[in-house]
């Protein structure tokens, strides 16, 4: 069946049943491949795209819950203020290793400073809880949230 869906400020016709994950559909039907399959099962946030501004795990959110909610994918978020900071501080604290698993962390991320401008180390913990990096780049993924929210941090190589 034929959905029209938002995405990336832009509207898609796109052919797939309503129970296709919308993981498939951004990669399969609409070549947009900086999200990613990790586990399948909403875990491990390597497929986490924002509907509406919040945080979804794209391989378990069916085509048809999107209804008329506005998706954003890795592919625009430097489009926004905050995800265009988060993107900076991603690359100047270095964070990334293998790459596998940036571009969902980097959604949850902006999603949290768009949510808590300010956040503590709490705050950071329960947002980027479940974001899973195999490379353990947790200590830079802390201080590049905090350098993007313009907070205080410590050189998180030294961790």
């Amino acid at each position: 069946m034929s959905v029209t869906i938002q995405v990336n400020g832009k509207t898609h016709k796109v052919d797939a049943d309503g129970d296709t994950p919308l993981l498939w559909v951004l990669r399969d039907l609409l070549d947009m491949k900086g999200t990613k399959f990790g586990c399948g099962m909403a875990v491990c946030g390597a497929c986490t795209v924002h509907l509406d501004g919040k945080p979804t795990r794209a391989c378990v959110t069916p085509l048809s819950a999107v209804g008329k909610a506005k998706i954003t994918t890795i592919e625009a978020i430097g489009q926004t203020a905050i995800g265009k900071k988060v993107q900076e501080a991603w690359l100047q604290v270095d964070v990334i290793q293998c790459g596998y698993c940036q571009a969902g962390q980097i959604m949850a991320a902006t999603a949290l400073l768009q949510s808590v401008p300010k956040p503590t180390d709490a705050d950071i913990d329960a947002a980027m809880s479940g974001n899973l990096c195999r490379c353990a780049t947790y200590p830079r993924i802390r201080a590049a949230i905090k350098q993007a929210a313009g907070l205080p941090t410590t050189d998180s190589r030294e961790s």
